[in-house]
């Protein structure tokens, strides 16, 4: 995984908590999945435009 191991997670959780907080992390984390399932969305749509 992007070869970061179990202390660079550990790290970057400690470090985007203090930066953001216990309440904002959640809100943060349905943004981030909605732009990935959006983005995932398009590309497929993508891939059968192409295929017609």
């Amino acid at each position: 995984m992007f070869g970061l191991g179990l202390p660079e997670i550990a790290v970057i959780v400690v470090v985007s908590l203090l930066i953001f907080g216990p309440k904002k992390i959640p809100e943060i984390g349905a943004a981030l999945g909605k732009t990935v399932r959006g983005f995932k969305e398009e590309m497929e749509e993508g891939g059968r435009k192409d295929e017609e």
